[in-house]
């Protein structure tokens, strides 16, 4: 199957100004405010970010939603500026909408409606001819996983199905970007499980940037290559996924059983060890740990499962909502 989603035949569209260097900054705020009478949902938010796949993680009202609604125009700031393909939110918002595809994080799908026909509809919304659109929209049917299903009206659809609907309609006008909030909302493990699968393959072979809106921190790890963490609405990292998730200084040994025996035994060749179920946890000065729990194990007759030097994970950055932590070595796990 080709890796890439044909193009949209639209007429081309007017070319954003271009952005000082090299760079062009997909989504730019300046000290972004949005107030709701007494409650700010945005803080003076600066940020910039590129192309990939970009994780937008916070507590439930931390401010994400408010952020991608004003990031399409649809919600005027308080105060400060944001730019997305470097069309300006308050002037630039139906250019923007043209262009950036959105998957929201409530259902607001007609139930008498096929999907064919819904995302038909959306993709005439979004300039496309009528022929066009009808292939445009059997091709994004097809690679979000609902081509045989998608005759059948959508109040028959399960929640999975109906998420692969609301995804398939923020592809089928070929945006340059795509903002999802929530969008694995309401599923089951395996459901959310195949949609980052989807989300994942979208960004890194179709090529196509995305902001993914979560407040589970562990799917942001799975799919994104930058993280946007933001807690009633100011920014508290910013950074590549990599960086978060770095090797620590920590060897983690994985036993089948024994593991007592294990640090015992270790803590008696002066090592400081750290005892949590059938896992080990040695602080690394040098190598000579490698060697030492290998020649251990073989003597005590255990069974060993792993042996890695271990790396944070973005759990131990957010030891408490709304607390940025920097991991040390006893928070590696």
């Amino acid at each position: 199957m080709d890796a890439r989603l044909p193009a949209a035949e639209v007429a081309a569209p007017t070319p954003s100004p271009q952005a000082h260097g090299s760079h062009q900054a997909l989504i730019r705020t300046q000290s972004l405010t949005k107030r709701y009478g007494t409650v700010t949902a945005l803080d003076a938010l600066t940020l910039e970010v590129g192309s990939g796949v970009i994780g937008l993680v916070g507590a439930n009202g931390a401010g994400k939603s408010t952020l991608i609604k004003i990031l399409l125009g649809l919600l005027p700031p308080t105060g400060g500026r944001a730019f997305v393909l470097d069309w300006d939110v308050a002037t630039d918002g139906t250019r923007i909408r043209q262009h950036v595809g959105y998957m929201p994080e409530h259902d607001c799908l007609p139930p008498d409606l096929s999907a064919t026909e819904f995302v038909t509809h959306m993709a005439r919304i979004s300039g496309l001819p009528p022929n066009a659109a009808r292939e445009r929209a059997a091709e994004v049917l097809r690679h979000v996983g609902l081509y045989e299903e998608r005759y059948r009206q959508i109040g028959g659809y399960s929640t999975g199905m109906k998420q692969r609907v609301k995804l398939a309609q923020a592809l089928v006008h070929d945006p340059r970007l795509l903002l999802l909030d929530e969008p694995t909302n309401g599923l089951d493990p395996a459901g959310r499980g195949e949609m980052l699968d989807l989300i994942a393959r979208i960004g890194n072979e179709f090529g196509i940037p995305i902001l993914v809106a979560s407040h589970l921190l562990g799917e942001i790890e799975r799919v994104a290559d930058f993280l946007l963490a933001i807690d009633a609405g100011r920014l508290l990292q910013a950074a590549p996924l990599a960086t978060l998730t770095h090797r620590t200084g920590v060897l983690a040994v994985e036993v089948e059983e024994g593991t007592d025996r294990l640090s015992a035994a270790l803590a008696g060749r002066g090592l400081k060890t750290r005892v949590d179920g059938r896992h080990l946890f040695i602080g690394l000065e040098d190598d000579r740990p490698y060697d030492l729990v290998r020649d251990l194990v073989d003597d005590l007759g255990l069974s060993l499962v792993r042996i890695e030097q271990d790396r944070h994970r973005l759990e131990d950055l957010f030891r408490t909502p709304g607390e940025l932590a920097v991991p040390g070595p006893d928070a590696a796990q």
